[in-house]
């Protein structure tokens, strides 16, 4: 539902190679998220299409609302570059003045 405005973080990587800036500003100018923690770039080893991989990539965490878990990923998977990007959701609870910013910053309240 879009009017969820219940907390939670979705987790997605992005390659080091690439640059992040657009995607990353892309998802908060559109009130999809209303905050993308971008770590500096790391390692992360996966099996992908039966081969062990070895990529350089940033871990985002998009601070959003459950309402927008739709809209944010139709974003994500049509801005990146993975065929099959990282989409953890997870439910998060915390102080009501920081779920209350989230809510009016991904809802323009």
């Amino acid at each position: 539902m879009e009017n969820d405005t219940r907390p939670c973080l979705v987790l997605t990587t992005w390659p080091a190679d690439q640059p992040i800036d657009a995607f990353v500003r892309g998802m908060v100018e559109a009130r999809l998220a209303a905050c993308v923690h971008v770590s500096g770039a790391g390692r992360s080893i996966y099996r992908w299409e039966g081969a062990v991989e070895d990529a350089a990539e940033h871990q985002l965490v998009i601070k959003t609302t459950r309402g927008r878990l739709a809209a944010l990923g139709a974003y994500v998977h049509g801005a990146h570059p993975y065929a099959v990007p990282e989409w953890l959701e997870i439910e998060a609870a915390g102080g009501a003045a920081y779920a209350g910013w989230i809510a009016a910053s991904v809802t323009g309240g």
